[in-house]
């Protein structure tokens, strides 16, 4: 569905006037119609449309065609990952359970998260007993004071106040339907999110966090109809430790940031600088891949580079049914299913199974606290950010990449199914953060960059493998190529010697579209080090596409 959104986020090009002064800005957006407002910590112009739209093509072409211009692109309203439905240790099964948990309790004796702070870029805080001795100072993002629901715009308080909404209340979508459809009550899902993370334990109640020790950064970025791309942009900065106008420096810097929330759409600009950002200031970022049941590489920002992708699991180990998939995820991890696939949306028919963990009872503004079982990716990720948290407790110098491959090294294989690409596997905590000991990080490369396909040619992307030893026997090259009929395509594993190792033979009978596949290649006997190609040859006309992504975990 087509979101309406009511600004733009225009990128103006270094050494020209509008990419320093406020006034020629101000100016270059007046003659197109429009007004500035505001500018963000990166440098670029938040743009007034002066409604809510889901289209507004003439705009943007007009500032496309701008030769000053860098980039425009939507300020789009992301959504919280999570599926809201309705406590206590017994309960976590996504923590211990043998089946499908995470394994999380055999590695609290090497680490509990001590020294680490995870910003949640989230709805806020609501007080609950049972996170208010992790909390540190966090921020309000949320700058337009209609939506924030605090009478102003940006301040020092991230206090959760609802994001209850009434049906139609948000605008319309593309084809003219109310958003939302119906009304919708306030979620409290920072706070879901925050206790999975680093709920106290063995305090005698409640729920057990992964990261105990760990402090809990709350970020309030979503509110009334969601949350603007700039404003989280810029939590994403400063939660990081980088600079944004206005905002007081940040003293207490996340290691580890989760967005559990996201939208449909290509990865930005504007969320992929931020993210570059947070990454070269050496915090991990961890997001939702999203609760649509399709591929994760269109949606935002869980397919910008260098995040880590969680896709959500269910108790019996099969990918949840709502989860997004595909070859941009890294790892699965516990989501949950609050009723299965076949029953009536909105139903809790199998709270049981649910996630677990810390909640407020208010159907609009704050009421008691409480404990509720969730289900999304939403609760899939915060998974993962506290398995990052433990990590970067027990070794600080550990780099985002590091991070990232640990935990994708660390997996063990989902005891169910998955269809379409759910990573490399469940995470397990105890096993990853062993390794600590034990192994060097490295493995886990890719490239995001679209290359056409040329019909009956032949083109190449490549990665480049700085991971020491030989590769694996057990190889992993995850394809995500958008082609209609696929049968058309041959595709090659290139190793950096020059050695090819097939992938896929074309067919005359597969008339599908589309590759979306994870193959696995003996390549133990190459150098893992060097240039590593994805060769894809076209070989009947007729039919086109374009590499959207691959990546290879060597080992």
């Amino acid at each position: 569905m087509n979101r309406p959104f009511e600004r733009l986020i225009v990128g103006y090009k270094p050494g020209t006037a509008e990419a320093s002064s406020d006034t020629a800005a101000s100016d270059d957006v007046r003659k197109k119609g429009k007004s500035v407002h505001r500018r963000m910590s990166s440098g670029a112009v938040v743009v007034n449309l002066g409604e809510k739209t889901a289209n507004a093509e003439n705009t943007i072409q007009a500032f496309k065609n701008d030769p000053d211009v860098a980039y425009v692109e939507p300020d789009l309203l992301m959504q919280p990952f999570a599926d809201p439905n309705d406590t206590e240790y017994s309960k976590q099964w996504d923590l211990f359970e043998a089946t499908a948990g995470m394994n999380v309790p055999g590695a609290w004796a090497s680490t509990t998260g001590a020294g680490v702070t995870v910003a949640v870029i989230d709805t806020g805080y609501v007080a609950h007993s049972d996170l208010s001795a992790r909390v540190v100072a966090g921020y309000d993002f949320v700058s337009d004071p209609a939506r924030a629901r605090d009478n102003n715009g940006r301040d020092a308080n991230a206090a959760d106040e609802g994001d209850w909404v009434a049906r139609g209340e948000c605008g319309t979508d593309a084809g003219g339907n109310p958003v939302p459809a119906q009304d919708q009550g306030s979620s409290w899902h920072g706070t879901h999110v925050a206790g999975t993370i680093a709920a106290s334990t063995n305090n005698g109640k409640g729920v057990a966090g992964i990261a105990y020790d760990a402090k809990i950064q709350p970020l309030r970025v979503l509110a009334k109809c969601g949350g603007a791309t700039s404003d989280i942009a810029d939590a994403i900065t400063w939660a990081s430790g980088g600079t944004v106008s206005g905002v007081p420096a940040n003293q207490t810097p996340a290691k580890v940031i989760n967005m559990s929330l996201g939208g449909q759409s290509s990865c930005s600009t504007t969320y992929q600088n931020a993210i570059n950002g947070a990454i070269n200031r050496g915090t991990s970022v961890v997001v939702a891949a999203g609760n649509s049941n399709m591929n994760v590489a269109n949606f935002t920002p869980a397919n910008c580079t260098g995040v880590i992708t969680v896709a959500a699991s269910s108790r019996e180990g099969n990918k949840a049914f709502y989860s997004n998939f595909g070859t941009r995820i890294d790892v699965a991890a516990p989501g949950g299913e609050t009723r299965r696939g076949t029953d009536t949306p909105g139903t809790i028919t199998t709270p049981e199974n649910g996630i677990w963990s810390t909640l407020n009872a208010g159907t609009t503004v704050p009421g008691a606290e409480n404990y509720k079982p969730y289900q999304g990716t939403s609760m899939a990720a915060p998974h993962i950010a506290g398995l990052a948290a433990l990590l970067v407790a027990k070794k600080p110098s550990l780099t985002p990449a590091q991070v990232k491959d640990l935990i994708k090294a660390g997996v063990r294989p989902l005891p169910g199914t998955c269809s379409g690409g759910c990573g490399a596997g469940l995470a397990d905590a105890t096993k990853t953060v062993a390794a600590l000991d034990t192994t060097p990080p490295g493995g886990g490369l890719e490239n995001t960059t679209d290359v056409a396909i040329v019909d009956r040619g032949t083109v190449t992307s490549s990665i480049t493998s700085t991971v020491t030893g030989n590769a694996s026997a057990t190889t992993k090259v995850g394809v995500d190529i958008v082609h209609t009929y696929r049968g058309d395509l041959v595709i090659d594993l290139v190793a950096p010697d020059g050695t090819a190792y097939r992938l896929k033979n074309s067919s005359t009978s597969d008339s599908a579209d589309n590759v979306v596949a994870t193959y696995t290649v003996n390549a133990s006997s190459e150098v893992a080090a060097g240039t590593w190609k994805l060769r894809v040859q076209d070989v009947y006309s007729g039919d086109t596409g374009y590499v959207n992504a691959w990546n290879l975990t060597l080992r």
